[in-house]
């Protein structure tokens, strides 16, 4: 019996993919546990819609992300920070200080997309890595000032 596996199930197929299995198997366990549905034209059309709609869902986001890293590169993030003894700069610039910066400016990014390679912990300009959907990332420019 054929079916289309509507979840993940490990080991055995992902979503969407089409597999040939046992009768017992795909009535007993994969059909009954809402793993898999039956290979007929109304599923297969159904399957076909809705990667469809994930292929355009897909496109939609990545022009979004494309949009929004050319707005991010030109950004300049500016803190101020206390300084010590020959400019020493006490703790460094967090993830959470750039994302609040981000806010202010009307930028929506979650904080695990902030990508800090090494602490800023020293004065002048730093980049940083914003991962903004799957392959594209902006590289954005910090300037910390005392």
């Amino acid at each position: 019996m054929q079916v289309i596996f509507i979840k993940d199930l490990k080991k055995q197929g992902k979503k969407g993919e089409i597999k040939t299995v046992k009768d017992g198997y795909a009535e007993n366990f994969l059909i009954k546990n809402g793993y898999a549905i039956p290979v007929n034209d109304r599923n297969l059309k159904a399957l076909e819609r809705e990667k469809k709609n994930e292929k355009d869902l897909d496109e939609k986001n990545t022009e979004e992300a494309k949009i929004l890293k050319e707005k991010l590169e030109k950004e300049t993030l500016e803190f101020k920070v206390r300084t010590g003894e020959g400019d020493k700069v006490f703790g460094s610039v967090s993830v959470k200080q750039i994302k609040d910066e981000l806010s202010k400016k009307k930028y929506k990014i979650d904080k695990n997309q902030i990508i800090i390679d090494s602490p800023i912990s020293s004065l002048g300009f730093h980049y940083i890595t914003i991962e903004l959907y799957q392959k594209i990332t902006a590289k954005v420019k910090v300037h910390v000032i005392k």
